[in-house]
């Protein structure tokens, strides 16, 4: 899909680089131009966002250890860490549930932008309304990582002393080798 997407861009690159007669874009060009630059600019915005939404999904940057797809290394490990049947299906179901959480508040989070970003480009700046939404912004963004911090409280709790113990382990043998978990 990905690599649809940039060959559709970079045809519609090339397409919009061919000369074309002077007759037929004089009064055009300068239109055609603008759009073509504002086009531009809303796809490279829009990538950054993805490739930042992304890069937080999969651990981009110095990672908290509370910020670890925890969940899911115990779940690669599960036979290192002698895991039950029902210890699996509860993690999973964790992991599934706060996947489902994690869309929602995603979601709600990108349409508060959208609403910052409609009230910073009106013409005369409502700054009651404009603090308001960034407060927003920023609460929507602390109760996704108290969220996080919960789930895997509630994971850590489904295993026990000895696993929890191999667990420290395999993630320090994790850490030392310099590959995330």
């Amino acid at each position: 899909m990905i690599t649809r997407a940039l060959l559709g861009f970079l045809v519609s690159v090339l397409v919009a680089s061919f000369p074309r007669p002077a007759a037929a874009t004089e009064g055009a060009m300068p239109l055609a131009n603008q759009q073509f630059a504002q086009g531009l600019d809303d796809f490279a915005r829009e990538l950054r966002e993805w490739i930042g939404r992304w890069g937080d999904y999969l651990g981009a940057g110095g990672m908290k250890n509370e910020e670890r797809p925890l969940i899911a290394f115990i779940l690669r490990n599960r036979e290192k860490l002698d895991l039950s049947a029902a210890q699996v299906k509860n993690l999973e179901q964790l992991r599934n549930d706060f996947q489902k959480e994690s869309i929602r508040k995603d979601a709600d989070l990108r349409v508060a932008e959208m609403d910052l970003k409609s009230l910073t480009e009106a013409q005369k700046l409502d700054m009651p309304k404009v603090e308001a939404k960034v407060r927003e912004i920023e609460r929507h963004r602390a109760d996704f990582r108290i969220a996080r911090i919960r789930v895997l409280e509630k994971a850590k709790e489904q295993l026990n002393a000895e696993q929890r113990k191999k667990l420290q382990e395999l993630l320090a043998e994790q850490q030392f080798s310099g590959v995330r978990p």
